[in-house]
């Protein structure tokens, strides 16, 4: 007796279906999985058994083998389980039929037949609709995330007799309606920028960052504002779009991050690490891959507080990924990329007690201390960074004055403009803002005027700017032109961009 169903996996972030076959012979009772399960895999044998015979179907006492096609690819996860047991019940008549290839069929089942959330769904669902499968069941955990995509049909069961019940009659099967647009993302939550008192350099980096997706160091003494400052990046870039939002949710669900029952994800991502994470944790990876916190901050924003405690070999694996906006994992079977494009804001103090050059504190590190501290983020890595700018101690004037300063939605607003004006601009080219040029395009659309590059020259000349720096800094000129509304890039932007390259 052959019963076959349809499910599929994840590797990565993209999913590839799975055929699950079982089949029940005569023999003594022994329970065989093949076709590269790892260990989550291989115990679904138990809670299978378990959830069969506490539903109240009878479990077949005989040779059970599962196979789970293509064989040659490594099975992991627990979303097998409703598929296999269904497929059991299929051989024993409880499942009237034998063969469903119209249906995708994900659930991880608990011991009593209770059917649980998994990881992955979105990938899933988009990979069933571009192979031109039309149906999904799946636990009502996950429904809102398949349910954005289009021309799926959703179906959800809460135990096994539900799922017994949709597949025997799928007139019968509760379905989910298609889901509402993302509700709009709550700026309160980050605070607003009308908050930060004083500081126009960082709040005007900040907002240059914003709107050309540039990376940004904060360096100061403590208690100036670096965290306050990074935290309210994310309610000054622009909303989500719906492409966006769809592979931010994709990466989220992959790596499990999805609270219950939630849809396309509102708001950019913000990440936060602590400095002890790992380099795995940093960018992913691991022996089946997952995604590390540059790819969960992928279109929204990471935050490294206190940048030199990181472990120097950590940070150094940031450089390809600020390069190229994606992390390739590289093993024996498949290679797994991530995408990994998003605006990196560190802070660092300027020496390890955190006052030199304050003018109300003294500092007591020794120069070879503050060399050492600096000396913690290497040269190539600081190379990457566009802006670095001094967030000096706030003066007491500026921390007394009740006269809030420019709000969120203003700088928004700015942003918003110049965005647009990127894409308009880009639209065809492989690039979505300023920070994405490559190659020729920066000298298309980034060259100054004639003072501009008279002041350019000279910059080199005098302060030794790399190859990369250049880029960065007519990439950055470019951006400055964008928010005051200037097609062409003068001498004024390109000093206000150096300004924020030669900080020491």
């Amino acid at each position: 007796m052959l019963a076959s169903l349809r499910s599929a996996a994840v590797f990565g972030v993209d999913a590839y279906p799975v055929h699950i076959e079982v089949d029940v012979s005569f023999g003594l009772p022994h329970f065989t999985m093949v076709g590269l399960p790892d260990a989550t895999v291989r115990e679904s044998r138990d809670r299978v058994r378990a959830a069969i015979r506490n539903s109240g179907f009878p479990f077949p006492p005989h040779r059970i083998t599962v196979n789970l096609a293509p064989a040659d690819v490594r099975k992991a996860g627990s979303s097998f389980d409703l598929p296999i047991a269904l497929g059991l019940l299929a051989t024993s008549g409880e499942l009237t039929r034998r063969a469903i290839d119209d249906t995708v069929v994900l659930g991880e089942l608990s011991l009593d037949g209770a059917i649980n959330g998994i990881r992955g769904v979105l990938p899933i669902a988009m990979a069933a609709h571009r192979l031109g499968l039309r149906r999904l069941l799946l636990p009502p955990q996950n429904a809102a995330e398949a349910c954005v995509i289009e021309g799926l049909e959703v179906c959800v069961a809460r135990s096994l007799p539900e799922a017994l019940e949709a597949l025997n009659h799928p007139d019968r099967a509760e379905r989910v309606p298609a889901a509402p647009a993302a509700r709009p993302p709550d700026a309160s939550s980050d605070g607003d920028l009308a908050e930060v008192r004083g500081q126009l350099l960082p709040r005007r980096a900040l907002e240059v960052a914003a709107a050309g997706g540039h990376n940004l160091l904060l360096t100061g003494p403590p208690g100036a504002g670096k965290t306050m400052l990074a935290r309210r990046l994310g309610g000054i870039l622009p909303p989500l779009s719906f492409e966006e939002a769809l592979e931010c949710t994709a990466i989220h669900s992959v790596a499990g991050t999805l609270a219950p029952g939630a849809g396309l994800l509102a708001s950019r991502p913000f990440r936060a690490p602590h400095h002890t994470i790992s380099n795995v944790a940093l960018v992913g990876g691991g022996a089946i891959p997952r995604p590390g916190e540059i790819s969960l901050a992928h279109n929204g924003v990471l935050f490294l507080d206190e940048m030199p405690e990181f472990d120097r070999r950590v940070l150094e694996v940031l450089r390809q990924p600020l390069e190229e906006g994606r992390v390739t994992v590289a093993r024996a079977a498949r290679t797994a990329v991530f995408p990994a494009r998003f605006v990196l804001v560190a802070a660092m103090n300027p020496c390890p007690c955190g006052f030199q050059g304050d003018q109300r504190r003294a500092c007591r590190c020794t120069p070879s201390q503050i060399a050492k501290y600096r000396g913690r983020l290497s040269g190539p890595l600081r190379d990457r960074i566009d802006l670095i700018v001094n967030v000096p101690a706030v003066p007491v004037q500026a921390i007394t004055d009740t006269e809030p300063g420019e709000s969120t939605s203003r700088v928004g607003e700015r942003v918003c403009r110049a965005r647009a004006a990127q894409q308009a601009r880009y639209r065809g080219r492989g690039a979505r803002m300023n920070a994405e040029l490559r190659g020729s395009a920066v000298g298309t659309f980034c060259t100054p005027d004639g003072d501009g590059r008279v002041l350019l020259r000279r910059a080199i000349e005098r302060f030794g700017l790399s190859a990369r720096g250049y880029d960065r800094v007519l990439k950055v000129a470019r951006t400055i032109a964008d928010l005051a509304g200037s097609e062409a890039v003068r001498a004024d932007h390109v000093a206000e961009a150096l300004q924020y390259r030669l900080v020491e």
